[in-house]
């Protein structure tokens, strides 16, 4: 019963994604819970995004869909972070220009990741609990719909990951 009601919701927050616009009909993301999207990046930190908004939104050749906002300050509990553990070179533990300067350096902290690379890192990880923090506001609910419309045992773990960490507190 539990696993419907959550497919049940996932439709939901499908439903309430692709009917968003604003007043001049422009598309406005929606993150998880269905509001505004907020911004990954804040003062202090590294700019994030594909399109450096510092904001989990894309464009039509962002072919990884980076809409998940990953915290890489917080410690997973393996201890290694999202570079590590998808085998990535280290660019988690680096800095880069700044969220408010990009003539300044800050160090990265929450980054928009690639939702197909997020899927993969839960399971590398050793599932939801081992991971990262993840910045539920800022996460785009085109990961939420792509997860929720595929068929694969990755996408669907990582939509529930999203679900556990997010809906459930």
């Amino acid at each position: 019963m539990t696993s419907i009601i959550f497919w049940l919701q996932a439709l939901l927050l499908f439903l309430i994604h692709h009917g968003t616009a604003d007043a001049d009909d422009n598309y406005v993301p929606k993150n998880v819970y269905g509001e505004d999207l907020q911004p990954c990046s804040s003062n202090g930190s590294a700019l994030t995004g594909y399109t450096r908004s510092g904001s989990c939104v894309d464009l039509q050749d962002d072919v990884g869909s980076h809409h998940i906002c990953i915290n890489l300050a917080s410690i997973a509990s393996s201890g290694r972070n999202f570079c590590e553990v998808t085998g990535q070179s280290d660019w988690c533990s680096t800095s880069m220009p700044c969220h408010e300067n990009k003539y300044q350096s800050c160090q990265v902290e929450n980054w928009c990741v690639c939702q197909w690379a997020f899927a993969s890192y839960i399971q590398k990880a050793g599932g939801c609990d081992a991971i990262q923090n993840i910045q539920c506001d800022a996460i785009n609910m085109q990961a939420v719909s792509a997860y929720a419309s595929s068929t694969q045992d990755a996408h669907k773990q990582a939509l529930q990951c999203i679900y556990d960490r997010c809906m459930q507190s």
